[in-house]
């Protein structure tokens, strides 16, 4: 029997990924846990390891295919087995049988209803034989061709009747059921199944999609993700190409689950944004002089290095922030570890790697684990376990530039903290204006989970300890 090879869970929320590079080919022998592709998601560069070892028999998919978790990709032969013809035909056969279950409802239906009108055929012709013969033989000719006549428009009213009171009690059922017979719609078998099960109407799904429907459509419209509704949030373009040339260019995975993301959140977090600024011209003599123990861990001491180190000790000091909120259950869902997401800028767009227990290591450990973790992003090698469980987030615009901004979190965290490009300015100092190194910074919060005096004292702790590290590092 043929061994199947599917589409893992590649991340949290990631259904769907691109197939950017395929490592092996038919006839290959391969060991369990061997990569057999590479694919790019909207969260990770992952390679696909194989559940199985064995010779690769099919190669179902190709480079750039989008393919769905669950999706098989390969086919292997374990050893001693057959060409596996009879495999595929019972794999064929059940395909039929599954697409068979949708219609056998519908087609008892229609078996009953023609025997309903076979019936009433029957009677007709019955009565109509009676009639002829009380009738004479000159009297029997006209009006056996009125009768058949009438008996066969009669018929066909009854038939007429009888479909559409079945065709009537067919949307009847079905609109209660929340299933479609799936007549004309695009759609697997499996996908069918799937749609039962969770009572999607498919005719309805076929309305907002067109094209085949996925189990994806499936899961989401089950949800409530309506198609129409993300429409809905999109504006009407004008014909550009009026004004001028214009060149198309698809977005990428990464790209589409940034905008898809961001607009969620945007629309479910009521936002607010705070703003500080943090004198960090003694935290940067602190920084050259530890430079070279970084480098020997393998890393380099940043401001981004030692804020992820002071945020982990203020995300202990103020759990709202390191806590989500449950709206559907009325709950807050505060965590005890400390994970904290790291935005990171690539040619194909933003990755938020996760830098996990950031409040059990040191500034030097976390200047590595940042090395290690952007180059990884910027190389594309991320995987599902680098992109997941971060409770905040660190944006740092410092080394692009600008002034201040007001980053979306990403929910379901509660807050993010953006980084600016630091300057000298004048500071009043014991009577007289000296030149010191200011650092702006903005936070974003949920307001559904915390209130503007939470967030001014949160932001005010960390530009404290950005002036005197020793208050972040020892926790007072």
């Amino acid at each position: 029997m043929a061994i199947e090879i599917k589409v893992p869970q590649i991340a949290d929320g990631v259904e769907t990924a691109t197939v950017s590079e395929i490592l092996v080919a038919e006839g290959d022998k391969i060991e369990k846990d061997q990569g057999v592709i590479a694919v790019e998601s909207d969260k990770a560069s992952v390679e696909v390891p194989s559940s199985d070892a064995g010779t690769v028999k099919e190669i179902k998919i190709s480079e750039g295919d989008e393919v769905e978790v669950g999706q098989v990709i390969i086919l292997l032969e374990g050893d001693g087995e057959s060409d596996g013809e009879d495999d595929d035909a019972a794999e064929e056969s059940s395909e039929d049988t599954e697409e068979n279950e949708d219609t056998s409802e519908e087609e008892n239906e229609d078996d009953a209803a023609e025997e309903d009108s076979g019936k009433k055929k029957k009677k007709v012709k019955e009565e109509k034989a009676s009639e002829s013969k009380d009738s004479d033989d000159d009297e029997e000719e006209d009006s056996d061709g009125d009768d058949e006549e009438k008996e066969e428009k009669a018929s066909k009213n009854d038939e007429s009747e009888s479909d559409d009171e079945d065709k009537e009690e067919k949307k009847k059922s079905n609109k209660s059921s929340g299933k479609s017979t799936g007549a004309g719609i695009q759609a697997s078998p499996g996908t069918r199944r799937l749609a039962r099960e969770l009572g999607v109407d498919l005719s309805e799904l076929a309305e907002e999609i067109s094209g085949k429907i996925s189990e994806k459509d499936v899961k989401e419209f089950a949800k409530g993700g309506s198609q129409k509704s993300t429409k809905s949030a999109s504006v009407s373009l004008p014909d550009f190409e009026k004004f001028g040339n214009v060149k198309r260019e698809p977005l990428n995975n990464i790209r589409k689950a940034t905008a898809k993301n961001v607009t969620a959140s945007w629309q479910a977090v009521p936002h607010v944004f705070q703003f500080d600024e943090a004198d960090i011209t003694d935290i940067q003599q602190y920084l050259e002089a530890n430079q070279d123990k970084a480098e020997k861990a393998g890393g380099k001491l940043t401001i981004t290095a030692l804020l992820t180190k002071i945020v982990a000790s203020a995300l202990v000091r103020f759990p709202k922030f390191n806590a989500s909120v449950d709206m559907e259950n009325q709950e807050m869902i505060l965590k005890n570890y400390v994970n904290i997401g790291i935005a990171v800028a690539t040619e194909k767009g933003l990755l938020v790697p996760v830098i996990k227990d950031a409040d059990k290591k040191s500034i030097i450990e976390i200047a590595a684990e940042l090395t290690n973790i952007a180059e990884k992003a910027r190389d594309g090698k991320l995987s599902k376990e680098d992109m997941e469980g971060a409770n905040f987030s660190i944006s740092n615009l410092g080394g692009i530039g600008g002034t201040n901004f007001t980053p979306i979190v990403p929910a379901p965290q509660s807050g993010i903290l953006g980084i600016s490009r630091s300057a000298k300015k004048p500071v009043y100092i014991d009577n007289e204006f000296k030149p010191r190194e200011i650092l702006p910074l903005s936070l974003s919060y949920d307001h559904r989970l915390i209130d503007g005096a939470d967030g001014a004292a949160f932001i005010n702790w960390i530009t404290q300890a950005l002036e005197d590290p020793y208050k972040a590092l020892l926790g007072v």
